[in-house]
């Protein structure tokens, strides 16, 4: 049997849209200022230092846009986020710290990285995303 589409409403449509926007300008913003003291401006301090601000600004309002979207949704999908995002911190907590500890007590022959933590995080949230929607279908 074909599962059907959840009947998402408008405004749900459009605050998911808003945040799907502001999600990709931090990540395309994330990328300039990873990459572009490399690529594009070299090692210019105060080139640097507004790209990151220009990040965090973005970034800011990728949370808003977030919250703004939970604060949309029916109950039964705001649960199944919460729950996503309950678990993803838990794992960025204690799997980085975890991590982190490798790395300090030398038990692990290369460096710690942040984007590592980043990717299982990312992870963690769309699996439990998933087995939310599919548990309460």
């Amino acid at each position: 049997m074909k599962k059907q589409r959840p009947n998402l409403s408008v405004e749900t449509r459009q605050n998911t849209r808003i945040l799907f926007y502001w999600t990709m300008g931090w990540v395309l913003s994330l990328a300039l200022v990873s990459f572009g003291p490399t690529l594009i401006w070299g090692e210019k301090p105060t080139i640097n230092l507004l790209g990151i601000l220009l990040n965090l600004a973005i970034g800011i309002g990728m949370i808003f846009a977030n919250i703004r979207h939970l604060n949309g949704l029916d109950e039964l999908q705001r649960k199944i986020q919460l729950e996503a995002m309950a678990v993803a911190l838990g794992v960025a907590v204690v799997a980085g710290i975890s991590y982190s500890m490798l790395d300090v007590l030398n038990l692990i022959t290369f460096d710690a990285e942040i984007s590592h933590l980043v990717i299982l995080v990312g992870l963690t949230y769309l699996v439990t995303t998933l087995i939310g929607n599919s548990r309460y279908q």
